[in-house]
């Protein structure tokens, strides 16, 4: 008999649907599984084997084909276990196969038959709600997962006989309800919060203005003078995760593994921070079988690469395209995958390799040529795409002691959401445009107009510091969140004198 059955697999972070046909017919007793399965899917016949016979069903003595389509596409993990199984028991006549025509299975068996959870389930539920599938059988742990997702029934099981028995007996069952946005609001943490730095006015002031307009960052300074500090309270004054913002996040970090509570949206914006010796694949995905980067799993929030020029300068020009495209394309023999990759570059570096070149206290020991290689590790192309280079420098003692700590998190938080409300009635009517950051040449020719006094101020900036179109460009798009964040309808001078302030390399250089 031949029984057909609903799975998934997954390209990159989109899901595809997946059918399983089991054959059971005459010949000698075996099982075989084609349609380009890995082997942790080939190993799956041992596994459904196993946990069949000791959970008390007849496991047929003949032959079994299994077969899984599209046949061209590679399947791999064990989430075929479950569909497997069933597909065994349906064509075996022992459960009732009407239920499995729109419905969709997922999950990895262990020899008891007990079921145990998988990877993805979040992506494939959204893929499955679209595609017109009314019920999605899982493992219990990925149960919550799954029921964020609307427009289709989430069961969560624990055994493969509960399973059997649901298909059997559907209405001693119910599907799985939640809040879906109290479920956001759980999956949130208290942040870092900014009253814990003291001084550095200039430095504070360039993370909120880099919050207000997701603009990408860079702190130059000795050790010790708070970059680190600074870099991990950014997320604390970004405005918070939208419905749709966590689906996308939380679908990324289901993909990798990476869920910390299965079921729970993921709340916060992202913080991610790689160390300085992390390959290229690491930083912006890859693998035979392409799964998410660093950079993706920062979407939505904060990349934060301490000590840049540390990095291996080939591993940070991987980093060119996503910073302008918003996204990151891998290409491999059998496939093309592409990953979301929307985040905000945070980055922080010594002047020099002794850390120490123009700090107050204390001297600096190395010669022109030692920072000149030092600096030489991060191409031109790459600093233009950082729009704002600011200077943080070492406290002094009586600063340390004496200087009262500065504004928290929560109302430069209010300010950050006012600027980018501003933004967001501003391009109403363009889609995928988000923040100022994002604007194109189009977009800053509408909303970034000057006066001639202004326009002589940048122009002498860009002759004075030797700047590239696209760093002008940055200076203006960071002019105008400064003037979102005052209110401001029209850019003026001092936006955009402020905005030159913060090109500090350039000026270095």
């Amino acid at each position: 008999m031949l029984a057909r059955i609903w799975s998934a697999s997954l390209v990159g972070i989109d899901a595809v649907k997946v059918g399983v046909e089991v054959d059971v017919s005459g010949g000698l007793p075996g099982i075989v599984v084609v349609g380009l399965p890995d082997t942790a899917v080939q190993e799956s016949r041992e596994r459904v084997k196993a946990a069949l016979k000791n959970s008390g069903f007849a496991f047929p003595q003949r032959k079994i084909v299994v077969n899984l389509t599209p046949a061209d596409l590679r399947k791999e993990g064990p989430c075929f276990d479950l569909p497997i199984a069933v597909g065994i028991l349906a064509a075996s006549e022992q459960v009732n196969p009407e239920p499995l025509r729109d419905s969709l299975f997922l999950g990895e068996l262990s020899l008891d038959g007990s079921l145990r959870p998988v990877a993805g389930v979040l992506p494939i539920a959204a893929a499955a709600a679209q595609l017109g599938i009314r019920a999605l059988i899982v493992p219990e742990a990925n149960a919550r997962e799954a029921a964020v997702v609307e427009g289709i029934d989430v069961y969560g099981c624990r055994h493969v006989d509960e399973v059997a028995d649901l298909l059997n007996c559907p209405d001693r069952y119910s599907p799985l309800t939640l809040d879906r946005h109290a479920e956001l609001n759980q999956g949130r943490s208290p942040a870092l919060d900014l009253c814990d730095v003291k001084g550095q006015a200039h430095a504070r002031r360039a993370l909120e203005i880099a919050a207000a307009g997701g603009h990408n960052l860079i702190f130059v300074g000795p050790p010790g003078s708070g970059k680190t500090m600074l870099a991990r309270r950014l997320p604390g004054i970004l405005p918070p995760l939208n419905f749709i913002e966590a689906l996308e996040v939380t679908q990324i970090h289901s993909v990798a593994g990476l869920l910390k509570e299965r079921g729970k949206l993921v709340g916060d914006r992202p913080y991610r921070s790689p160390h300085h010796s992390a390959s290229g694949p690491s930083l912006v995905g890859g693998g035979t079988y392409p799964r998410p980067g660093e950079i993706s799993l920062a979407h939505r929030g904060v990349l934060f690469l301490d000590e840049l020029t540390e990095f291996k300068r080939d591993v940070l020009e991987f980093l060119r395209q996503p910073l302008e495209d918003g996204y990151v394309s891998i290409s491999r023999t059998r496939q093309s995958v592409t990953f979301p990759a929307q985040f905000t570059l945070v980055a922080s570096t010594n002047p020099c390799p002794c850390g120490y070149f123009g700090d107050p206290l204390q001297a600096c020991t190395c010669s022109p040529r030692q920072r000149e290689q030092y600096w030489a590790k991060l191409s031109g192309p790459l600093m233009d795409r950082i729009d704002l280079q600011v200077a943080v420098n070492r406290l002094k003692p009586e600063e340390i002691t004496r200087q009262p700590t500065g504004e928290s998190s929560t109302p430069v938080r209010e300010r950050v959401m006012a600027a980018r409300d501003r933004a967001c009635k501003r391009f109403k009517t363009v889609a995928n445009l988000q923040c100022n950051a994002d604007m194109q040449s189009t977009h800053i020719r509408q909303w970034c107009a000057l006066d001639e006094a202004t326009r002589n101020l940048l122009e002498g900036a860009i002759r004075k510091l030797g700047l590239s179109a696209r760093a002008s460009d940055r200076i203006l798009k960071v002019a105008r969140t400064i003037a979102d964040l005052s209110g401001e309808d029209d850019l003026k001078t001092v936006h955009v004198a402020e905005a030159i302030q913060y090109r500090t390399i350039d000026r270095m250089q």
